[in-house]
């Protein structure tokens, strides 16, 4: 339960860019891969948190239900959020394979 409340901000923020240096093309890579990874990351907690609250309303051992639904509803949009990513990416990568050149 107290794991529960110590992760106040669990969705993956992907719009922290700003840092991104634009004078070499390795740096901007070695950056985007390290926002990603540490997204995926707080997405894996988020969804570790919202199982041991399920499983602990499931054997009545959590006393703070709300909570407990907090963490599951942050589980759920972290991962809609992932996967809305993971959409637009392939969608750019189609596009890219299209692009006549």
């Amino acid at each position: 339960m107290e794991n529960i409340k110590n992760n106040a901000g669990l969705i993956p923020s992907l719009s922290n860019t700003s840092s991104i240096s634009n004078t070499k093309n390795d740096a901007v890579q070695g950056e985007f891969s390290q926002i990603l990874k540490k997204s995926i990351e707080e997405l894996n907690l988020a969804q570790e948190t919202s199982d041991k609250a399920l499983a602990d309303m499931a054997s009545g051992q959590i006393k703070d239900l709300h909570q407990a639904a907090i963490a599951i509803g942050k589980a759920e949009t972290s991962m809609k959020l992932m996967l809305e990513v993971r959409n637009k990416a392939i969608s750019a990568y189609k596009e890219i394979l299209r692009t006549q050149i």
